[in-house]
Order: structure tokens, then C-alpha cells, then sequence
């Protein structure tokens, strides 16, 4: 199998990110654009311990990237390969691409707790 962001589906567009993912076997291949200034902390805060519970591994093609854990902080920056251990969040220094391979039953259950918080927070009322 193989893909580029012109045949891997964009299953996420934000203010300052788009995402392209798509299911390979029992992986998530995934090819990101994350905007200078990006934050992933808003993603993450409904879940426990607000940080992301998938580990990742990729590389930054574009930028530099801090990844933020909660005993300290890494930072990766363009040609550089990378595992991300579960527990963390990331921030974009600069404008940054990633490619990056996640298990898919990891990520189905971290997206279904995603949509859930989600929709408890749409459907509580407002005070």
C-alpha cells in the first residue's frame, strides 16, 4: 500500500491543521500539515489525563515540532524519525508535515472517546 495527501482521504481540517488518514491492515497511516502556533491541547483536554493515549510512529518532513509529555518535552524537527509514547500533546514552532503510522484499534477507541465527550458537551445544557 502506498499514498499521498492527493489520494489519502483529509479527515480533519481546522483552523491551523488539515489531516489526511486512512486504515492500512491493523495501522492508521496519517499525513499532516500543522501551522506555526498549532496546539493539540484542546483535542486532548476531555480525555483522561488530557493527553493523547496512542503512541505514533513517523517523521517531520517540514518544521519543527515539540512534543510535550508530562515529565518533560521533546522536540523534532524536519528529517528527523520519531516515536511518540502515549501521554502526550504537540505543538507546531513552526509550520510543519508529518507522516505518521498509529494502531488502528489504539485510534478507534481514542476517536470514539473524542465523539463521545463531544456530544455530551453539545447536548449539556447552557447556564
Amino acid at each position: 500500500m502506498h499514498g499521498s495527501k492527493t489520494d489519502i482521504p483529509r479527515v480533519m481540517d481546522g483552523k491551523s491543521f488539515v489531516s489526511h488518514s486512512t486504515a492500512w491492515g491493523d495501522m492508521v497511516a496519517t499525513i499532516d500539515r500543522w501551522d506555526a502556533g498549532f496546539d493539540g491541547s484542546p483535542f486532548f483536554a476531555a480525555l483522561p489525563e488530557g493527553m493523547c493515549p496512542v503512541p505514533h510512529w513517523g517523521y517531520v518532513s517540514k518544521g519543527r515540532v515539540r512534543i510535550r509529555y508530562r515529565d518533560r518535552e521533546e522536540v523534532i524537527e524536519a528529517g528527523q524519525a520519531f516515536y511518540l509514547e502515549p501521554g502526550h500533546i504537540p505543538f507546531a514552532d513552526e509550520d510543519s508535515e508529518l507522516v505518521y503510522f498509529s494502531p488502528a484499534d489504539e485510534m478507534a477507541k481514542t476517536e470514539a472517546l473524542l465523539k463521545e465527550q463531544k456530544k455530551e458537551t453539545e447536548t449539556r445544557p447552557q447556564a
